[in-house]
């Protein structure tokens, strides 16, 4: 991976400003996620603030940034349009207590069992997502009400802004670091931005160079528009990244259609909440704000399904996110503290009004090359968050799109492997084929968590393809004319086929023996087909000693048992490692 993320000393200044940094990059992202959903962008802004303070404060990965996501987004279109808004909510809160428990029970370890060329891939289809997602930027409203792409000086200029942004990131690192990079390069560009559309003229009543303010009234305007067209599309990036802000929703998991989504979105653009643009006060509790929803069973049953989705979309993203923070930082995350930060978080996040949220990768590699690595980058993009809303929303509005595209960018090209293009000749051929399977599928489907099941799935199968063969035994004979059979390889599901070909039952003398000293019973197939060439033998007539078994495999072994030979100094004890840092 190219090395934008250079070590920097964690210290509270460098924190600070990396965490201002990541909170501008958060406006149109948490914009964006609320549009998806079809709710006020206050809503996202909100639940980006408070999923990333209380995950900064309980997470196990310091410099990791959470927030609002559009993956998570994307679960629950279903249920507000099938619903209500007000069932969000408590789907919402009863997917951080799933998140608590999975912290508890230890279920954070898991991320260990995620390949290495499943880890590539997810990176590789990130970036290409991310990287597609800034097209939308490109986009303003032609004068039928249509978003179409920019074209001619507007969208020269827009590349030449973009390229300023990604130069200067590229470049004061080399001259200083008392400032970081993307902060600079927001800075500047955004300048010169206001100095343009303040010496040109508008174009069919939009401003020359687009600003976070514009994005979000096109979009508004777009959703008005969006009401009365049969079929509205754009593309959004479901991954965390996207800055365009109207989306394409397909028939899914969450089996809405895009007219009703479309109007939800009207609803919205219509609403006293989205006139203010992003400033606002203070949320209360979703009770005190919503009419709350019946506390039943049925309700219950309602919310669980999109509540298990959630906790399972929220933590997949967020320990893959941790994974890779951890390789890039050189440093070792909590995975089970960051299911209980994440939890944490979507709770207190539902209970406030919250769309609930999880880690962000592009922000968190924003902070890292930032300078960010300590809670407090975390905590200040979340405070700072706060401030813009509160206080600072006209400001905010006028920060170039050019810029944040630019920004989003260099996070692309850090972001994909591109060792990995070179690896191709070394690696296995199946790793490859993973790999490309897992970038593909992110892609094309905008699905990070579905992709990293898929490359676990797919990798898993070809292991126990590979695996089933590898069982063996030399054979030999004693000097009691005993045939003794020595098992080299691992006996589990899908080699019980071959360890049962093996042996000879009309043919051995009466007395066999079967060692497993250099080999590993793994589960329940491998102690029934052991159970099962005991029984062949004792059918026979022959005499059959199994030695060498663990004490947990003669404990399980039903009809074999009574043929164990049990040598307490040489046979194995099998323990199960535990993680004491997860």
């Amino acid at each position: 991976m190219l090395n934008f993320f250079r070590q920097n000393s964690e210290s509270v200044r460098s924190d600070l400003l990396s965490g201002i940094t990541v909170a501008l990059a958060l406006v149109p992202e948490a914009i964006a996620f609320a549009f998806l959903l079809g709710v006020s962008p206050l809503i996202g802004l909100y639940s980006a603030a408070f999923v990333g303070l209380i995950a900064a404060v309980c997470g196990g990965r310091p410099g990791m940034i959470s927030g609002a996501t559009g993956a998570m987004a994307v679960v629950v279109i279903g249920l507000v349009s099938e619903h209500g808004i007000e069932y969000l909510f408590p789907a919402v809160m009863l997917c951080g207590v799933f998140q608590v428990l999975a912290g508890l029970f230890g279920l954070g370890k898991l991320i260990r069992m995620v390949p290495h060329s499943v880890e590539l891939g997810f990176v590789n289809g990130l970036a290409i997502v991310i990287g597609l997602a800034q097209l939308g930027s490109f986009k303003t409203l032609s004068g039928s009400g249509e978003l179409v792409y920019l074209s001619g000086s507007r969208l020269a200029v827009m590349l030449v802004l973009v390229a300023i942004t990604m130069a200067i990131i590229w470049l004061l690192p080399k001259l200083t670091r008392a400032v970081p990079a993307s902060l600079a390069a927001i800075v500047v560009v955004t300048i010169l931005s206001l100095g343009i559309n303040h010496n040109v003229e508008h174009v069919e009543g939009q401003q020359f160079i687009a600003t976070v303010g514009d994005m979000l009234r096109t979009n508004l305007e777009a959703a008005e528009n969006s009401t009365g067209h049969g079929s509205h599309h754009s593309e959004t990036d479901t991954s965390d990244e996207s800055t365009e802000l109207v989306v394409t929703v397909t028939e899914s998991d969450a089996a809405v259609s895009e007219v009703a989504v479309s109007e939800e979105l009207a609803t919205v653009a219509s609403s006293p909440n989205s006139a203010e643009g992003i400033s606002g006060s203070l949320p209360l509790p979703f009770f005190l704000q919503y009419e709350m929803v019946p506390l039943t069973l049925e309700t219950f049953w309602i919310i669980l399904p999109f509540s298990i989705v959630l906790c399972g979309v929220g933590l997949i993203e967020s320990l893959m996110t941790l994974s890779l923070i951890d390789e890039i930082t050189q440093t070792r995350g909590q995975g089970n503290r960051e299911c209980l930060g994440q939890g944490a978080a979507n709770l207190f996040c539902g209970l406030m009004g919250g769309m609930g949220g999880c880690a962000m990768i592009g922000q968190s590699l924003i902070n890292v090359n930032s300078g960010g690595r300590g809670r407090l980058s975390g905590v200040a993009a979340a405070v700072a968050l706060l401030i813009f809303v509160l206080f600072l929303g006209p400001l905010i509005e006028q920060i170039s799109m050019a810029a944040l595209v630019g920004v989003m960018f260099m996070v692309v090209i850090g972001t994909f492997e591109w060792a990995s293009i070179k690896m191709f000749e070394k690696m296995p051929t199946s790793d490859v084929l993973v790999m490309v399977l897992v970038t593909t599928y992110t892609v094309v489907m905008h699905d990070l968590a579905t992709a990293v099941i898929l490359g676990i799935v797919v990798s898993a199968l070809v292991f126990a393809w590979k695996h089933s063969t590898h069982i063996f035994a030399d054979v030999k004979f004693n000097q009691y004319g005993s045939k003794i059979y020595q098992l080299h390889g691992p006996l589990f599901f899908a080699s019980v086929t071959s360890f049962k070909e093996l042996f000879d039952f009309e043919n051995d003398p009466d007395d066999v023996v079967i060692d497993f000293y250099y080999t590993r019973v793994y589960d329940q197939s491998a102690l029934e087909a052991i159970n099962s060439i005991s029984e062949k033998y004792d059918n026979a007539g022959k005499r059959l000693h199994l030695t060498h078994l663990s004490s947990e495999c003669r404990q399980l072994l039903d009809r074999a048992g009574e043929f164990v030979e049990v040598n307490v100094s040489e046979d194995p004890h099998y323990h199960v490692a535990t993680d004491r840092l997860a």
